[in-house]
């Protein structure tokens, strides 16, 4: 398995547990399961609304959970800087192939970043949106053809309406200027009714370069969902553009309806994950639930353990994480892997050698670690961010990182300035 963040799943979902991004306590019955979330009292965006469950939890991991810290220390040759601040509950960022940051909030609003740091709503969808715990507006991409058709995919939790219980769904708008086209919506996929549970949504969503739509969706609380072909929940979707089912996904022929658009299983809440650009590589973050944190490798048919297990495992059956960290307050221990973004940018800004490095981020320490794409080895690249929930790279090569801090969110950028 894997123990990364927001949606991570290594060998015992420590991660959740502690109010971070989609973290959730609990053990699992058997010796090799990690999965009761009787704990989980926290996920990423519930962290915020917790308060006296946190005794008898592990430790409430959601949305909003590290304390305020003294200031940010990065590695050497480097300085940081803030783009933007006045974000509510954000969730999510995601630069559009013209240049422009959008930022999603949980509540429902779809922000772009101006010049000198003012924030233009491209989308308010709030009226909509269950924005309860973990749930909310959690995702945005961009089409690859987006200069041309100016398609913006969303991915959202539906409210319950009359008859129709909540849900999680992905929908398409058009783009003119800094506004959503009145009317242009469409639904592209309706993910299955949630239960009461209001965590582990996952939500993340980018196009491969396979042009093919990669859809995060966290096991609802329940991990049996991970395991089974009949749910949506607690995998990695793969879809076509405009909602249809691509015939080659790996389980097209074992599954019906919407459940074709599985692509990998076993994971427990991928609050996030990453495809790297012209390589096509997915690393996808698992928040766990006790003890670790994972990092998975994306693969067509691959099955990451979850609930059997947690973080590392040497079960032929499953695939392991590619990194797992355990639960904790240290610099190299945290309670929910958020933010994850491979550094491959149109032009370099830092050294050659972090070229193809994968960056992470955890929400609860409030730290980004650099993952080695040549040697595989982990190291620390900054320190006291207030919960950090996403990592983005602009064309200029600058790192972004967006952070809910304590009240209101910003989004922060990290600039090499050696020679």
């Amino acid at each position: 398995m894997q123990t990364y963040g927001p949606l991570l799943r290594g060998g015992s979902r420590a991660a959740d547990s502690i109010v971070l991004v989609r973290p959730f306590c609990s053990s699992y019955a058997s010796s090799k399961t990690v999965r009761s979330e009787r704990e989980f009292l926290g996920g990423l965006l519930l962290a915020m609304v917790l308060c006296g469950l946190l005794a008898s939890v592990v430790a409430v991991r959601a949305f909003s959970a590290n304390p305020a810290r003294a200031g940010a220390t990065l590695s050497s040759n480097f300085t940081r800087s803030q783009v933007v601040g006045g974000l509510a509950s954000p969730t999510a960022m995601e630069f559009a192939p013209d240049g422009r940051l959008f930022i999603a909030e949980q509540r429902g609003t779809l922000r772009v970043v101006k010049a000198g740091g003012t924030l233009a709503t491209f989308l308010d969808i709030s009226g909509r949106v269950h924005s309860a715990g973990e749930r909310g507006l959690l995702g945005v991409a961009f089409d690859p053809d987006f200069s041309n058709n100016h398609y913006v995919y969303l991915y959202f939790t539906q409210r319950a309406s009359g008859t129709t219980p909540a849900h999680n769904r992905v929908i398409r708008v058009t783009a003119k200027g800094d506004r959503a086209v009145a009317g242009s919506e469409k639904l592209i996929l309706r993910l299955d009714n949630l239960s009461s549970a209001t965590n582990h949504n996952g939500g993340a969503i980018h196009f491969g370069e396979d042009g093919k739509l990669y859809v995060a969706v966290g096991d609802n609380a329940k991990g049996q969902n991970a395991q089974s072909l009949r749910t949506l929940k607690g995998k990695i979707l793969r879809i076509n553009k405009d909602g249809t089912m691509p015939w080659d996904n790996p389980f097209y022929k074992r599954a019906t309806g919407t459940n074709r658009a599985i692509w990998a299983l076993g994971l427990r809440n991928p609050f996030s994950f990453a495809i790297q650009p012209h390589k096509g590589k997915v690393f996808i973050n698992d928040v766990g639930e006790q003890r670790w944190e994972e990092i998975n490798r994306g693969a067509r048919g691959a099955n990451y353990g979850w609930p059997r297990y947690e973080g590392p495992e040497s079960n032929p059956t499953y695939l392991g994480p590619v990194f797992a960290y355990r639960h904790g307050t240290t610099k190299t221990t945290g309670c929910a892997i958020t933010g994850g973004v491979f550094y491959n940018p149109t032009t370099r800004q830092f050294p050659s050698s972090y070229v193809g490095d994968y960056f992470f981020s955890d929400l609860c320490s409030g730290w980004i670690r650099r993952l080695d794409a040549v040697t595989g080895n982990v190291s620390g690249f900054a320190t006291g961010l207030s919960s950090p929930v996403a990592l983005g790279v602009s064309k200029g090569g600058s790192l972004y990182y967006l952070s809910r801090g304590k009240g209101k969110g910003s989004v922060g950028k990290i600039r090499y300035t050696g020679t």
